[in-house]
């Protein structure tokens, strides 16, 4: 009875630190993830500022379609990150 128990224990054992394994290189994958994504979504911020701030100085157009470029370059870098996460 001892060794059969003793062996169940062990692969026991060993499957629950191969979950705690992949548990954490799942995590470790996820964050980086993360971290690109948000470094995508900072990098959308500026370029967006430039696009507007560009927009007004020249006159282009109005504001509110200064605005308009603004917010659509904020969404496509959004849609960026979020296409980096998922």
């Amino acid at each position: 009875m001892r060794p059969y128990s003793q062996t169940v224990n062990a692969v026991i054992s060993a499957a629950l630190l191969s979950l705690v394994f992949a548990s954490a290189a799942n995590a470790t994958r996820q964050s980086q993830q993360r971290q690109e994504a948000r470094d995508t979504r900072q990098d959308t911020r500026e370029q967006a500022r430039n696009t507007k701030q560009n927009c007004v100085v020249n006159n282009n157009q109005s504001n509110s379609e200064c605005r308009q470029d603004k917010r659509h370059s904020k969404q496509e870098g959004r849609q960026q990150a979020r296409d980096i996460k998922y």
